[in-house]
């Protein structure tokens, strides 16, 4: 009973303040940029956050293959602006990544085939 009781106050208490908004707010932010990228872009990304103090510290886009059909500094700019306009702060940095899957297991040239 005493844990129901712990649990309770502590659910209360991330109510009331802004931690919890924050989480699912950040969630649908997230869920929104990865929509946002899959259409425009055609792959669908991982997005995370870290929220510190209220602020938004970092967003993480992370592709699950290389992505070659836009230059570089295109497919940043596409990510910088969907992560601008689906989040309600501009964050202090954006990483963008890409998966490489196993070590050795395909070159780019072998993954270009495959997708043929």
């Amino acid at each position: 009973m005493s844990r129901i009781a712990a649990l309770l106050v502590v659910a209360v208490s991330l109510a009331g303040c802004d931690v919890f908004s924050t989480l699912i707010d950040g969630w649908k932010y997230a869920k929104a940029v990865e929509a946002d990228l899959e259409a425009s872009v055609g792959i669908r990304p991982a997005v995370g956050f870290k929220w510190t103090n209220g602020r938004l510290v970092f967003v993480t886009v992370t592709f699950p293959r290389l992505y070659d059909k836009k230059p570089l500094p295109e497919l940043a700019a596409t990510v910088r602006s969907a992560v601008a306009s689906h989040f309600k702060q501009i964050p202090n940095d954006i990483v963008l990544g890409f998966s490489l899957g196993k070590s050795g297991a395909a070159t780019t040239a072998q993954l270009d085939e495959d997708e043929r």
